[in-house]
């Protein structure tokens, strides 16, 4: 079971901020989940929600006009070695930054891809299920697995049949008999976002793949 570190240790620290995912580090998460938006001179950066706190749109503004704690995609992926990242991209269709054509899909792949540590240190995530499947066409080598919160009969056979490699629904929808089914095609089960220790417990007795805490010097104790 790996231990993945929501918008990194954010418990103890600010989430999606470098304190947060040095600090995943120091209470021995296996990754950090992270999320990426664009701003307005196309800077990939790492912040959960379209609109800042003084309420700015991350896309309509400029990189150095943001706030201080924002990292770049660079920089926080430089702050979670050597743990693997969970990159979850935002494109939703009911926020201000939704593009369509995900471009975002395109500038974080050419982010990664020069980076040197490997693909196989990455997983992208999306709850658009065109943003994975983009990924995925344009760099199989990557991991990519589908955000939900409802999985249909199906939904196994066909994110395996496009070529993904995990599903991420929410912890309350979990069941052993969900797990069962996504392994039986060959994908990983990683669920979100689990705080409660008496819940790890089932989820990693039912054979789950991942879990994303908040808290993963919690989860960790259950390995």
């Amino acid at each position: 079971m790996q231990v993945i570190a929501h918008r990194g240790a954010s418990k103890a620290e600010p989430e999606n901020t470098i304190a947060a995912f040095e600090r995943a580090h120091q209470l021995r998460a296996d990754a950090v989940e992270l999320d990426v938006r664009r701003t307005r001179d196309h800077v990939l950066v790492v912040h959960h929600d379209a609109v800042l706190s003084d309420g700015r749109v991350i896309v309509h503004t400029n990189f150095a006009d943001l706030p201080s704690h924002v990292p770049t995609l660079g920089a926080a992926l430089d702050a979670c070695q050597p743990m693997w990242v969970n990159v979850e991209i935002k494109n939703d269709p009911n926020e201000p930054d939704f593009d369509p054509s995900d471009h975002i899909a395109d500038a974080t792949l050419d982010e990664l891809s020069r980076r040197s540590e490997g693909d196989e240190r990455w997983l992208i995530s999306s709850f658009r299920r065109e943003t994975i499947d983009r990924c995925h066409e344009l760099r199989p080598s990557i991991r990519t697995a589908w955000l939900t919160i409802a999985v249909a009969p199906d939904t196994a056979t066909d994110l395996a049949a496009s070529g993904h490699s995990a599903v991420h629904p929410w912890f309350g929808i979990v069941s052993r008999e969900m797990i069962d089914a996504f392994h039986d095609v060959g994908l990983q089960v990683n669920t979100w976002t689990c705080d409660d220790p008496d819940r790890m417990r089932e989820l990693i007795e039912w054979g789950i793949d991942g879990i994303c805490t908040n808290v993963p010097d919690v989860a960790v104790t259950f390995r």
